[in-house]
Parts: structure tokens; C-alpha cells; sequence
């Protein structure tokens, strides 16, 4: 069982409960058989890490304006020692790597700066000024590493920001970097593949609460960094815990050979639309015989679907498209490099690195659809798929943030879904009542206990966790239940080679013995909110709307948007608890109608606007009955970013 924990203080200034329990005997024997097949005579990745080094910050702590520390530069600094016993070596390794921050050059004008989020982020100088990719995850370390950047390099002014793609690590510390009136003036161009904007605010918003509260599970942000805590996510260290900010692109890229030349520097460019994210690009810098892969090629095993949520990628597109950066650029190219992790240099080296991550994805597709057409289920085909010698032999493709395991399920899911055929498994019972039956057939909760104790004792931590899991949602737990499941996630948490599979199952344990520690980390911020179009909006409101409770309640507004030179209109009705809208060219015959602006449209919307004070200010107009917006706001019910993932 596990040792007394302690407090301690988290990389991001938050404080939160220590795991400190020992790895069992069966834990470390699962570790040293997994250490005995791995290619530690490789030593690639230590030197390409450190090529390059220009500098490390000399404030280690990046903090927000009211003093939190939003990111510690020195939270990992006990990677430096030997691995321990509750670690798997494969990942230590790799958060080694990825804990070397500082600035880098990749070629002469292109410079990395990592280590300070969990995304890299690229400085390309221009003629006079630089372009920057990719500004991080929030304001503030964005402008921790520019500042890195501009006390080596000079004061260069950024000419334009450049945003592979539509995950919040690459856009979220724009506003770090530059300012919304230098874009504005046309002083600085933001570029962004074409669907950037509505895919960023859609997934940031309309499933955003339950994605980041997930994401505390899978990156550990809450966790205490320590060799029995949190390691690493395996594509970079963890999430930064600053203001994410969002400025919308004024260029977009449509087409593969589009070029773009900012301030001399030539900038070439293929989509990659449904591979790592829906809206994607890779670069390529001719002169400097450079190429980025944005996240489509990195130091690891990437997801087909991540633990924290999102909609499935297309294993089999992702693999085409890397084919294709071959094709276009393989004969020629110097360096690849990428928006997290460190290079790969030298032609034959790099066209090597994207062929195998090529055949990575590739393989993994083809041979999940290969066993699903002899009958086998996500489940089955994720216990007996094996790479090839070559894929396992490389460190790049071991699974640190994607895994095997996950990534075939959900190859299953994209092409068969969550059914597996079987009508037996078409209506199972939900967690609680299934495992109130599950308990009663083991003989009753002590029996239930018993049972899990023999699993944990045996080194089955698998069957433990699962039947501690019907124990604890069948509600008749008690604290020795909880206990043992909070150690038994543990040790498959420090023999996981996944960093987010282990940081998933110590935040597990942390929640079972502390009570929820929340969302560490938010995406809807008030930049993605002023983002969304009016239909996303709408669509926002609608997912929140509580039908049940308003089947009978019926209501017809308009709103009129102010913003364009001609007036926008849209009308919403609530009918059978559904909110429905639609454009129009005019309010709709005996609706209320509000006219406003965007801005007024969201500050209502999220309560920040009081109706009677803005019509009082002439912010907002009403033609009708000014109440129905307090009815329809009374529809909505509330989100709970806190809710219960391991227990009931």
C-alpha cells in the first residue's frame, strides 16, 4: 500500500498532494524486462538536443502579472539523477530530453526556443525582423522565451506570426509576441491554414469544459514533478498555466505550393488538413533548405486520438501527407524540424526520420483494418498488434503521448465506431449500475475487496483497477477500496512508458485519496470567445440549453449585429429544448429583437453585460420584451468544470 503523502510545491506555483509510495516488486520487474529491449546504445537524440545552444534564461520562473509562476524552468531539474524505480526508463529518457530548454539555432536564421511550454516555439529571421511560429500555450512564456531570443539575437520586431495549426500550444501566447494593433495597422501578418479559426474556438469551446478537465489527468499539470509523480507528457514536459489569447489570422493558406515572402524570407507552404489537428500546414524554407512538420513528424508515437478528447484523425491521410513533404522537398532539404522536440539534420537522416514516422501511421492503419476485417475487435487488435523491428527499434516511434494501444481503438472507432457487433455489448448497464451488479455476483463488497486485493498482491493491476472500479461505482466503496485502487493506479502509472497514460493514472490516485483538484488549465479564454462566429455562438448556447426542463418553454428573438456596414441578422427560437438558428434578412415577424454588436453579443452571453445598464448606454437596443433574454438564459444549465471521473 502507499506511504503517508506529502505536500509539495508544483512546477506552475500551484500546491497539490505528492505521491510517494514505493514501486512494488512485480511494478519494477515489468520495468527491467521493458528496460532489457530497449536501444539505449543510441545516443542520437543527447547530442541533436544540445546542438545548436545558445543560451538558457536566467529568470527560471515565468510568472503572470499578479505573481503566480505560470511556468518553472527548473521544476524537472531532478531528471538530472539516476532513473528510479518508479519510472519507466524509456520515458525518463525522454523527459531528460525534453527538459533541456534554452535557445537553439537550427540553421544561420532559424532558432529554436524550447523547454518553455510544452510546444516549441521557431524564430525565422527576416531581412529586418523575424517571424515567429507557433507562440506557445500562453501569453507569458511566449514572451519569457521572445525575450530569451531578442537578449542574444537584438531587438528584432516580429513582421508576422505563423500558426501551424489549430491546438491552443501553438496560438495561445500570441499576444506575448505581438500586439492586436500592430495587426490591425498591417504591420505584422498573421498566417494560419484555411479552417484555422473555427476549428481552434470549436474545440476550445463547445466540448472545452470536459476536454480541460481531462487534460489535467493526461498532463499532470496538478501533479507534484518528482521521480513518483509527474515526468513529462512525452511531447513536451506539461501545459503552461498562463492566459491563453487568440488573434485571428489575416492570411490563410489554401493551397500545398502556396508561397508567402515576408521581408525577404521565403516561406513555402503544404496542408494537411485531418492529420495531427483538422486544420494543419507544414513549412518549408527554401533558402534555408529547412522544412517544419508543425506536429505531423515528432520524437514520438503521436495520437490518433487523444486521452483528453478530440475528434479522431486519420491515421491513413496523416501517413500520405508526410509521403508527400518527401516527395516534394526529400531530395533537397538540410534540417526537419518541428514545433515540439529537437531536429534531425543532414538529408538522409531526415528523409529517413519522416519515412518511418510515415510508416508508423501507415502501419498502424493498415493493420488494425487488416485484423478488423478477420473479426477482431479495438480491444483484441490493441493487445496483439506489434511494430515491426525497425519502428521499435526506433525512439521516435516508441509510444511517449500516443500509444499503440490507443491509437488502434481508435483507427477501430473512426471506421466502425463504439459498437463492436456483438449484440451482447450493444446495451450494457452504465458504470454504476454495472458495477453494483458486478459487486453483488462477486459475493458482496468484502468479497469484491478480496478479490482486488489477491489481483494487486499477484502484480494484476489491470484486473485490480477494474474490479476496485465496479466496487467504487457500485457505492458501497469504503476507504480501503479507495485506497488500494489509488495504489493500484500508481503502479501502473510508474511502469507506463506513456506519459500521459502515466500521468492519467497518478492523477487518478491523487483524486481518490484528496478529493477533485479541478481544471489546472483553461482554453476558453476571452479571446477564443470574441473569436467565434455568431452561428458558433449560437451553437454554443444551444449545447447548454437544459431540454428536459424546457420541453414546454417557447421563445422567438432576433438579433441584429451592428458590426458590418450592412447589418447582420440571425433569428433563434427555443422549441421542444431545442435552440435552433438561422440567418435572415430581417427580424422575424413577433420576435424580440436585440441590436448590438458582436462584442456586446458575447458580453451578454457570458454574463459579463448587464441588459438593463447596456440599453441604459445605448449599447443595446430592444424591440420587444427585454425579459425573454432572462428567460432563455434561465434554460441554460450550468457546466461543471470539477466533475467526478473516478469515482460516481
Amino acid at each position: 500500500m502507499s506511504s503517508a503523502p506529502t505536500t509539495a510545491a508544483v512546477g506552475d506555483g500551484a500546491a497539490t498532494t505528492a505521491i510517494s509510495a514505493a514501486a512494488t516488486p512485480a511494478t519494477r520487474r515489468r520495468i527491467e524486462d521493458a528496460a532489457r529491449t530497449l536501444p539505449f546504445e543510441d545516443v542520437q537524440d543527447f547530442e541533436d538536443v544540445q546542438r545548436g545552444f545558445v543560451a538558457r534564461a536566467a529568470e527560471r520562473q515565468v510568472r503572470a502579472a499578479d505573481g503566480r509562476v505560470v511556468w518553472d524552468l527548473d521544476a524537472y531539474a531532478f531528471l538530472d539523477g539516476p532513473v528510479p524505480p518508479t519510472a519507466h526508463p524509456s520515458l525518463w529518457r525522454q523527459s531528460r530530453l525534453l527538459a533541456v530548454d534554452g535557445l537553439f539555432e537550427v540553421v544561420p536564421g532559424v532558432y529554436q526556443l524550447r523547454g518553455f511550454d510544452i510546444s516549441v516555439m521557431s524564430v525565422l529571421e527576416t531581412d529586418s525582423g523575424v517571424v515567429v511560429v507557433d507562440p506557445l500555450v500562453c501569453r507569458e512564456t511566449a514572451a519569457a522565451a521572445l525575450a530569451l531570443y531578442r537578449e542574444h539575437r537584438g531587438p528584432r520586431a516580429v513582421q508576422a506570426v505563423v500558426y501551424t495549426h489549430s491546438h491552443i500550444d501553438h496560438f495561445g501566447g500570441v499576444r506575448g509576441v505581438v500586439e492586436q494593433e500592430d495587426v490591425d495597422a498591417g504591420r505584422v501578418q498573421v498566417v494560419a491554414p484555411a479552417g484555422f479559426l473555427e476549428h481552434a474556438v470549436a474545440e476550445n469551446v463547445f466540448a472545452g469544459t470536459a476536454m480541460a478537465r481531462r487534460a489535467g489527468y493526461m498532463y499532470g499539470a496538478a501533479l507534484h514533478r518528482g521521480p513518483a509523480g509527474q515526468i513529462g507528457a512525452g511531447l513536451g514536459l506539461t501545459t503552461s498555466t498562463g492566459e491563453a489569447t487568440l488573434i485571428a489570422p489575416t492570411t490563410h493558406v489554401c493551397t500545398t505550393g502556396q508561397e508567402l515572402v515576408v521581408d525577404g524570407l521565403r516561406l513555402v507552404f503544404q496542408v494537411t488538413p485531418g492529420t495531427e489537428a483538422p486544420a494543419e500546414m507544414n513549412v518549408y524554407l527554401p533558402d534555408q533548405r529547412a522544412l517544419c512538420m508543425a506536429e505531423n513528424a515528432s520524437h514520438t508515437l503521436h495520437n490518433v486520438l487523444t486521452l483528453r478528447g478530440a475528434v479522431v484523425r486519420d491515421a491513413h491521410a496523416w501517413a500520405h501527407y508526410l509521403t508527400e513533404a518527401i516527395t516534394l522537398w526529400g531530395d533537397e532539404l538540410d534540417v526537419v524540424f518541428a514545433s515540439h522536440h529537437w531536429p534531425t539534420w543532414g538529408r538522409e537522416r531526415a528523409v529517413e526520420y519522416l519515412a518511418l514516422q510515415r510508416d508508423l501511421y501507415l502501419y498502424l492503419h493498415d493493420q488494425t483494418l487488416r485484423m478488423i476485417n478477420q473479426g477482431l475487435v479495438g480491444s483484441e487488435i490493441a493487445e496483439v498488434m506489434q511494430l515491426p523491428p525497425a519502428l521499435e527499434a526506433a525512439w521516435h516511434a516508441r509510444g511517449y503521448y500516443g500509444s499503440v494501444s490507443h491509437n488502434v481503438k481508435a483507427v477501430y472507432q473512426r471506421y466502425l465506431g463504439w459498437y463492436e457487433g456483438n449484440p451482447a455489448r450493444l446495451w450494457q448497464h452504465p458504470p454504476q449500475q454495472a458495477g453494483a451488479r458486478y459487486v453483488r455476483a462477486m459475493g458482496g463488497s468484502a468479497a469484491a475487496l478480496t478479490v482486488a486485493q489477491q489481483a494487486f498482491d499477484d502484480g494484476d493491476y489491470r484486473w485490480a483497477a477494474e474490479v476496485l472500479d465496479h466496487l467504487i461505482f457500485a457505492g458501497s466503496a469504503d476507504s480501503r477500496a479507495t485506497a488500494l485502487q489509488a495504489a493500484t493506479l500508481e503502479q501502473l502509472g510508474y511502469g507506463a512508458e506513456n506519459g500521459t497514460w502515466r500521468s492519467s493514472y497518478l492523477a487518478a490516485a491523487v483524486e481518490l485519496r484528496h478529493g477533485p483538484f479541478g481544471t489546472p488549465t483553461t482554453s476558453a479564454s476571452a479571446d477564443l470567445l470574441r473569436a467565434l462566429t455568431p452561428s458558433q455562438l449560437f451553437d454554443s448556447l444551444a449545447i447548454r440549453v437544459d431540454g428536459p426542463r424546457c420541453w414546454d418553454e417557447r421563445l422567438l428573438l432576433s438579433w441584429v449585429l451592428t458590426d458590418d456596414a450592412v447589418p447582420v441578422a440571425y433569428v433563434t427560437e427555443l422549441r421542444n429544448g431545442v435552440l435552433h438558428h438561422r440567418p435572415t434578412t430581417a427580424p422575424a415577424p413577433g420576435s424580440t429583437t436585440f441590436t448590438l454588436d458582436r462584442s456586446a453579443l458575447v458580453d451578454l452571453f457570458t454574463g459579463s453585460l448587464d441588459l438593463a445598464a447596456a440599453v441604459s448606454e445605448g449599447t443595446v437596443a430592444v424591440d420587444g420584451d427585454a425579459t425573454d433574454l432572462g428567460r432563455l438564459m434561465s434554460c441554460l444549465a450550468p457546466v461543471d468544470p470539477d466533475f467526478a471521473i473516478v469515482t460516481p
